[in-house]
Parts: C-alpha cells; structure tokens; sequence
C-alpha cells in the first residue's frame, strides 16, 4: 500500500481519536471508536482499521507541543529557549517541578491516551480474529496486533522515562490504579515487545505493506534500550546484534538531510512518526499538533516558529572543540546564519530567548510542496534510527570486555569525524551526546542510567530526588493511590 493511502487511513483514524475529550486516565471510554460499534467483524479487509487508529493517536497526542519540552529539557545540553512564555517549562530544565503545571497532566493523559487506543485496538482485532478459517490471516492478525503492542510499549516506555513507577493498565475497565515498580513495567512492556519480534515481520520500516510501519526490527531496538537501562547488556548486545546482522539497515549517508524531506524513512529509519501534505500545495494535511511549529526560530518570513528549544551556548562550544562540522551544522539553527539550504536566520531580536534552537526540526524553505508555508510542513518525527543501535552495540560490547570499535566508528565516519581505536565508554557517551542531541531525553536519560547525573546536573539542582516529575495534581486529586508505594 502505497504511503498517502497509508496515511489516509491514519488521518480518518485521528478525526476518530480527538471526537471526544482527553479528561484523564481513568475516562473509561477510550479516545477513538475502537472496539468499534457496528463495525462488521467478518470483513477482514478492514481489519487494520483499529491499528491505524494507534499511529494516528500517537501522533496527534504523543506528539503535543508541550510534550516535547518536558521529554528534553532535563539534561545539560538543551532549555526551554524561552523565559517570557510558559515559564514552568524553564523551571523544569533546573528540577524546580511543579505538579500543578497543565502540561505535565497533558504528558499523562497523552501517553495514556495512546495505551487506551491500543487496548481498544487489541480487543478489534480479537474481534475479527473470531471470524478468521486461514492460517495466512492469522498470522496477518498477528503480525497487526505486534504493531499495536509496541506502540503501546512505546508510550509506556515514555512513561517510565518521565515518571518513573506508574501504572499498568491491562484493560480500559480497570478500577485499580495503583503504580507498579519501574521493573514491572518494564518486564510487562517486554512481554509485549517479544510478540512484536516473534509476530510482526522482519523488515525495515520502508519495506512494510503499509510504508513506515513498525517491525519486529523496532521491536528489537526499543527492547534494548529498555535492557540499557536495565543494565542487561548481554540482551543489548543479542537485539543489536540481530538488527545489525540483518543486513537491512544502514545509516543515511547525507546526516544533514536525515532530518529533512529526502531522509524520510530512510533505510536508517526503525520508527518515525509520519506526516504528508499529499504532494498538493494547499487541501488536507495530515501533520503533528505544533511539533515543529514550536520549536522553530523566532523569525521573519516562511523559516520561523514559536521560538522555544534552545541549546545552550556551552553544548555548542563542547561540540566545536570537537570539532563537528556536520552534526554542527545540523543540530544547531543559530541567530544571525544563514543555513546551508540559505534560509536566513535572523540576529536575536528579544534577549529573553534562546539565539539557537534545534536544527533537527528544521525543513528547508526549498524542501517545502509549494504553497506550503507551516514550518516543518510534510516532514516526518524521526523516533528511533540505526545510528543509536550501533552506539548501544558499541556500549554494550564494551561493558562485556569487547571491542566497540566498528559500530562506533560508523557513525562518526558518517559524521566526517576521525575514528577512534581502543574506545571506551566515556566516548560513546560523548558519542550519543553529539549523535542523539535534541532526540527525547536521549542525553538526560543517559546520564541517569549510567549514574553521572549528580556530578554533570548537581549545579544545576537536580537530586535523585528528582530523576522523575511528580505525579500531576489533577491525577492525584482523581486517584490519590497513585500516592502508594509502587507494587511489584
């Protein structure tokens, strides 16, 4: 199936998802349709309707402008980029956490949002499952239902990253809430990223019937940075090694178009959340909330946004005296430029925000459907990519008294860096510092999982005490359970 009849059916499925309220976690309806009412359960035809329903909630809510922030801003590297508006979200890059703040209870409900659907689309596919006589369309259903089970692994995985112990919703009638330990959920989202490997094909992205879906390959790569943080790096190095055996997946060669129009679901791609324009200059567009929109430069003209991301002078001075150039250019869109697509960045206009922002959200004017003027308009959300499975395949071959060397190297060949013998993990920290800059917390939880957070974040006020933002208010007030020690 070609992608704009892929996406078609994700964006039907979004008119389904926000036709009703996103209250909070205990609404027992479920965000879409699913299981759907008068829906003919004997027409396999229509059998991935629900699952399209799961990618279009997660892009219309796992993808909500404040999601963002509160998914990067933690670490040393990145800030809000901008005190005059939404001052929590400056208050949260230095650990001064505030559960009453709107937007934490909106990073709650949207990944819950999106574990709801997916319970609902679970039970869709049962539906039909019913009605199957061939073994072929079984393993179709199965191979559905692996696409479900890691997008809902995903958001509870997002969870767990922001929240630490929170709750496992099994069903969407579930009346206890209480929280379960990190460990538990874990373990429940590896049960179901095990049916995704063993069910889902094994295939790249781009090569699935439905373009851009995820594969047991995805499944892999999200089991092993759940193992990563577990500190299992036998499993890391298994599920890595699996993917980079397969032969199927290799890094972009053009690192600055990665993240533009020509890198959409490249080979390097195991999940990016997707959007299109259908190729016409004005009409439907299936896009992400504010995604991009508010982190693009405070500008003049088609290259401009909301002005929030920014990245901190002292990263980039880091980043020079390394001496990137391309990354450099890619992850950094700084005032007073003009990018190497010749979009002219304007100097800093209001010294209350940042003079850089991402540069990895940021489609060229050039690239751009004619007609089209959004910022990042027909650009996809790049989640998960090869480069970070090489680095954990170098980490984790490392921790086991091996050689990292040669995955490690690829992606800073690609990067035009020199390579490196004898690596050690200080360099592939450094590495995925550089290489993940900007890409979910990628860095923050780094340094969590590898306990430098109070030596490289301690200036800054941040305690173990505060790896994880508090439980919002307007969840406690709902189910004051959720204030009980976590259950195993």
């Amino acid at each position: 199936m070609k992608i704009k009849k892929y996406i078609s059916a994700f964006a039907m499925a979004s008119l389904l998802c926000v036709s009703t309220s996103c209250s909070d976690f205990l609404d027992k309806d479920p965000e879409n349709s699913v299981p759907e009412k008068n829906v003919d359960f004997t027409n396999l035809s229509n059998m991935y309707q629900p699952v399209s329903g799961v990618y279009a909630k997660v892009r219309t809510g796992g993808l909500h402008w404040v999601v963002w922030p509160l998914s990067i801003v933690r670490d040393d590297d990145v800030w809000s980029g901008r005190v005059d508006d939404q001052q929590p979200l400056v208050n949260f890059g230095n650990y001064n956490y505030d559960n009453s703040f709107w937007g934490l209870n909106e990073m709650w409900n949207q990944y819950y949002g999106i574990i709801k659907v997916a319970n609902a689309a679970l039970e869709s596919l049962d539906s039909y499952a019913a009605n199957i006589t061939s073994a072929a369309d079984m393993n179709t259903k199965k191979a559905y239902e692996g696409e479900v089970r890691f997008l809902r692994s995903y958001a509870y995985y997002r969870l767990v990253q922001a929240f630490g112990p929170v709750t496992i919703l099994r069903s969407n009638s579930q009346t206890d809430l209480r929280r379960s330990t990190i460990e538990s959920v874990y373990n429940y989202v590896l049960e179901d990223l095990q049916f995704a490997m063993d069910n889902a094909p094994k295939l790249r992205p781009n090569e699935m019937s439905h373009e851009g879906a995820v594969s047991a390959y995805s499944a892999m790569a999200l089991a092993a940075k759940i193992h990563l943080n577990m500190g299992k790096y036998d499993k890391v190095k298994a599920l890595t090694d699996e993917i980079i055996n397969s032969g199927k997946f290799s890094l972009y060669p053009d690192f600055y178009n990665l993240f533009k129009i020509p890198g959409k679901l490249s080979d390097e791609s195991l999940f990016e959340v997707q959007t299109t324009d259908f190729g016409n200059g004005s009409g439907e567009m299936i896009t992400t909330d504010n995604w991009f929109a508010f982190q693009g430069p405070a500008n003049d003209g088609q290259i401009s946004g909301w002005g929030f991301v920014g990245l901190y002078k002292t990263f980039r001075d880091w980043a020079k005296s390394r001496g990137e150039t391309v990354r450099y250019q890619t992850s950094f869109l700084e005032a007073g430029t003009t990018t190497p697509s010749g979009d002219v960045i304007r100097p800093l206009q209001n010294p209350t925000q940042t003079d850089c922002w991402n540069g990895k959200a940021y489609t060229p004017a050039n690239q751009l459907t004619p007609g089209r003027t959004d910022y990042g308009a027909n650009n996809n959300v790049r989640v998960l990519r090869y480069a970070d499975v090489l680095l954990m395949n170098a980490e984790a071959t490392i921790r086991l008294g091996g050689n990292g060397d040669a995955p490690f190297n690829l992606v800073r060949t690609r990067a035009k860096m020199p390579t490196i013998t004898g690596v050690t993990i200080d360099n592939v920290l450094d590495e995925r510092r550089m290489e993940l800059c900007c890409e979910w917390g990628e860095r923050y939880n780094d340094l969590v999982r590898t306990g430098k957070a109070a030596e490289v974040l301690g200036s800054k006020g941040w305690t173990a005490a505060k790896t994880y933002y508090p439980i919002p208010f307007e969840q406690l007030s709902d189910n004051p359970n959720l204030a009980n020690e976590p259950i195993q």
